[in-house]
């Protein structure tokens, strides 16, 4: 085996694992309402949600097709340079990833991933070698402006979705409601997966196909190899099942309080969206567009929003291009000054190093089935309800969620699946 094909082995098997980080990091989107309002077990969800990211990662490469062809000048670098700027971003996406997901922020994987790739390129071939606008393509067009577009308009759109619903329903029986609306979101969530997988799988497929690229196996004019969509499917889709159960109790209780109409209309809209960008090509942030849509239902129910939490998230957006694309330009300058494919066994080495002191940081105050659907700090109301198989919610005093002992049996008034 040559060093030039070890290295792209080596970059493979790096952008698999960014989609297996996607993938924990981002089910979130699609399922975190659900269990928020317990129309679906935890382990139900992700599983569901597994199935359906696998499924709709084969259903376009529009997507793949901007990742792979939209952001570097691929006449300006060719061959080992390329992977090399390849792998430093994709290491930078990583590491973004896992620090986020250990502060339990739902931020854009997507921008991580593209955030890593430029600081890579610009590490290396300076500001010219990214495409920043040219005609309908670019960062600017394809990856700024739907980042700063998406979760308005999915705010907006979600906002109108829960008003309308909470009218025309406003006096019926509320459990009745509950309960048929909780049914409503096992379709709109499974749905809210599948647009995941068709966008979100797509990125790393053109990752892959640049990393091809790179070696000579493919020209850029090439098809998509059927290989390389069926893995990243199953990446996502076995990242999705592990669940990033610390997201999802952030999206699904730490910014606003859900009810099940409300979680119809945050994942009906989010489906919208998602697919609609899919359709373009537009490598559209699920995250922004999922968190808009939960805001927008606590705008159009009148209820409490955490707007601390709303803060934070915000921030991480903000800095999740820059600083992924730091990480990424740092991990370049790394594996250059070493060079070859010594200089990418030390990035690589060293991304497992930090994956796992996250890793072992977070198992300080693990987050899983048992407390997904607590908030740390809360209370119970009346209007809280939680999934059968989280433990349940006490008066605080009662139980230190952050411990792990059982609490005392409560009712649960949840109908689920």
């Amino acid at each position: 085996m040559t060093a030039d094909l070890l290295v792209l082995l080596i970059v493979i098997v790096t952008a698999l694992a960014f989609d297996f980080t996607n993938g924990f990091h981002d089910t979130a989107n699609a399922m975190a309402t659900s269990i928020a309002t317990g129309a679906l077990r935890p382990r139900v969800a992700v599983a569901v949600s597994a199935v359906l990211n696998l499924l709709g990662a084969f259903l376009s490469v529009a997507v793949a097709a901007t990742v792979a062809k939209g952001i570097v000048r691929l006449d300006a670098v060719q061959g080992e340079a390329l992977l090399i700027i390849v792998f430093a971003g994709l290491v930078g996406g990583i590491l973004w990833n896992l620090l986020t997901w250990l502060f339990g922020l739902p931020s854009s994987s997507s921008h991580a991933l593209f955030g890593g790739l430029i600081g890579a390129t610009i590490a290396a071939l300076g500001w010219g070698g990214v495409i920043w606008a040219h005609g309908a393509d670019g960062v600017l067009t394809k990856i700024v402006l739907p980042a700063l577009l998406a979760p308005i308009v999915a705010a907006l759109v979600s906002a109108i979705g829960t008003w309308g619903v909470y009218r025309i329903t406003g006096n019926s029986d509320r459990d009745k409601v509950n309960e048929g609306f909780r049914w409503g979101q096992i379709g709109s969530a499974s749905l809210v997966s599948l647009a995941h997988g068709t966008n979100d799988a797509q990125k790393t497929m053109g990752v892959i196909f640049l990393a091809l690229v790179a070696h000579g196996t493919l020209t850029k004019n090439d098809e998509m190899p059927l290989w390389v969509m069926a893995a990243c499917a199953v990446a996502i889709a076995a990242g999705t099942y592990l669940g990033g159960w610390r997201i999802i109790r952030t999206l699904g209780k730490g910014l606003v309080e859900i009810d099940s109409p409300q979680g119809l209309a945050a994942e009906s809209s989010s489906a919208a969206i998602i697919l609609t960008s899919a359709h373009f090509g537009l490598p559209l942030s699920t995250t922004q567009t999922a968190t808009g849509s939960i805001l927008g239902t606590g705008l159009g129910k009148g209820a409490e929003v955490r707007w601390g939490v709303m803060g934070r998230m915000t921030v991480a957006w903000l800095l999740t291009l820059p600083l992924a694309g730091v990480a990424g330009a740092i991990c370049w300058a790394i594996a250059h000054v070493i060079g070859g494919l010594p200089g990418v066994l030390v990035v690589f080495a060293l991304l497992i190093a930090l994956s796992l002191v996250m890793y072992l940081r977070s198992r300080r105050d693990p987050v899983d089935t048992s407390n997904v659907n607590e908030w740390p700090g809360d209370t119970p109301d009346s209007g809280t309800e939680v999934a059968k198989d989280a433990t349940p919610v006490v008066e605080d005093g009662e139980r230190d969620v952050s411990a792990g002992s059982p609490a005392p049996e409560t009712t649960n008034r949840s109908a689920q699946v």
